[in-house]
């Protein structure tokens, strides 16, 4: 999950992910990491704002730690980028498997939000967002998965 300054959109999308790949048993088959294409959080917390979001919904986000994406990330099987600007970004450092995040959304295609410079509305709107593209790509996932054994 790659978004700007992995403190918002990307972490969140990290969260609901391994929540929901261990409700479906999968947490041991697939690893989520996540990362921003600027690096001046570096290290920081998730924001406040998209923290309480998620703990508001009974998600845990305590362990999360900006990370900045860089070249060695091309390593992972697919890289979801939260809007277009994350994905010119990433791919003028390398090349993979590189695809919009909400590629997978059930309600159709598009960027997912920078909800930074808003208020708690686009918070959650972010987390609605990704809590059904999340889903999604575990169902496909799963189907993967099954199939590869």
């Amino acid at each position: 999950m790659v978004c700007l300054g992995n403190i918002c959109r990307s972490p969140m999308a990290h969260v609901v992910l391994e929540r929901q790949l261990a409700d479906a048993g999968l947490a041991e088959q697939v690893e989520v990491t996540s990362s921003g294409t600027g690096s001046w959080h570096l290290g920081d917390p998730m924001d406040q704002r998209a923290a309480a979001t998620l703990r508001d919904a009974g998600y845990d986000p305590n362990k999360h730690r900006a990370a900045h994406f860089d070249r060695t990330w091309f390593d992972r099987d697919l890289i979801l980028v939260m809007d277009n600007a994350n994905l010119r970004d990433v791919r003028a450092q390398g090349e993979g498997q590189v695809r919009l995040f909400r590629d997978f959304d059930p309600a159709g295609p598009g960027e997912v939000p920078d909800p930074y410079y808003g208020g708690a509305e686009g918070f959650h709107d972010v987390l609605a967002m990704v809590e059904r593209t999340c889903a999604e790509l575990v169902s496909q996932l799963e189907s993967v998965l099954l199939h590869a054994r």
